[in-house]
């Protein structure tokens, strides 16, 4: 085994060590805990969906503490407004005012993982501005330039409530890396140790117990890169790649079809080159975690619906019925289109 290998598996363990402590935190969720790991190694952002209390929150707060660095944490609200994220004003002790660094800028360099909690609740505007921050890891303010080399985005939303709340138009759901559902078992076991564990009932004391810092945000840049340079895709699992692309521009050609839905008339975008190269960053990542340094068609199944759904858009019709038709049509991609 050379250095690169040796390198490379000794951050495998400490990724499935994290992954291990984070099942631990949050019960009955462990494909969603693999999701944010790849996510993690992946260096990309992640918007949670679920109902109201099964743990979306607890799992972000204690993979930020395992990720270790700066931590941020912003709740959306209609009267949130740009300027928020950027300086906050006051009057000091001494009566006077005071302009000092909001959530981004207080940390500088340092932040590692920004919260947004229920992001559908904060304004157009602001999305804005979180768009430059998750796309480019910068932000101008007070004349300057500010760079976030180590960031990593984090988001919730809300889908219960619907009053006083706005939608993500698409350009800012495509800086998310996935959205990774959060649903939790139906194991009855798992839900009675939620219900009569103690330790589930007192979150701060739970997460407390996630080893703080032991990835070392300062060092997963450079084992992402090692990773997407190291993991490598044969010319069949490329050209499977390419028919998934092509599933998702033109599904009636594919022979896909979803009850109730005419596939002629379904789709206005399918995956662009940036979310199938997003889709395949990602299954690299799912690949060494089980152990390869080759990419195999599975890898690519494992992610394709967190990554590449929320980038398949629909005609209007049907986008009002996204929540049921955007998981049937990737599962009839991928029961569809043969793999190598």
């Amino acid at each position: 085994m050379d250095n690169t290998q040796a390198y490379l598996e000794r951050w495998r363990s400490k990724a499935l060590h994290f992954e291990h402590a984070l099942n631990g935190i949050v019960l009955g969720l462990a494909p969603a805990v693999r999701l944010l790991t790849i996510s993690i190694f992946a260096r990309g952002h992640v918007l949670l969906e679920g109902n109201v209390g099964v743990g979306k929150t607890t799992l972000l707060r204690a993979a930020a503490r395992g990720v270790g660095g700066a931590y941020q944490r912003v709740e959306g609200t209609i009267d949130l407004m740009p300027h928020d994220m950027i300086y906050h004003t006051h009057v000091d002790r001494e009566g006077r005012p005071r302009v000092d660094p909001g959530p981004l800028l207080a940390h500088g360099p340092n932040l590692s993982v920004f919260f947004f909690n229920e992001i559908n609740r904060a304004r157009p505007q602001v999305h804005s501005l979180l768009l430059r921050v998750m796309a480019e890891r910068s932000v101008t303010a007070f004349n300057a330039e500010h760079h976030f080399p180590h960031l990593q985005v984090f988001a919730d939303r809300n889908r219960v409530e619907k009053e006083e709340t706005f939608e993500l138009p698409g350009a800012a759901r495509d800086r998310f890396l996935m959205e990774i559902e959060i649903a939790p078992s139906e194991d009855e076991a798992v839900h009675r140790q939620l219900m009569f564990e103690e330790r589930f009932h007192d979150t701060d004391t739970l997460i407390a117990g996630i080893e703080e810092g032991q990835l070392d945000y300062r060092e997963l840049g450079g084992v992402a890169r090692l990773i997407q340079s190291s993991v490598l895709a044969g010319a069949a699992v490329q050209d499977y790649a390419g028919h998934l692309r092509r599933a998702t521009h033109r599904p009636a050609q594919a022979g896909i079809k979803i009850d109730e839905v005419d596939m002629d008339e379904l789709i206005l975008a399918g995956a662009g080159p940036r979310g199938m190269s997003m889709l395949v960053r990602a299954a690299k990542v799912a690949a060494w975690l089980d152990g390869r340094l080759h990419l195999r068609p599975e890898d690519l199944r494992a992610v394709f619906h967190e990554v590449v759904g929320h980038r398949v858009f629909f005609t209007p019709l049907y986008e009002l019925q996204r929540g049921r038709i955007a998981p049937e049509f990737s599962a009839a991609i991928l029961r569809r289109v043969p793999a190598p």
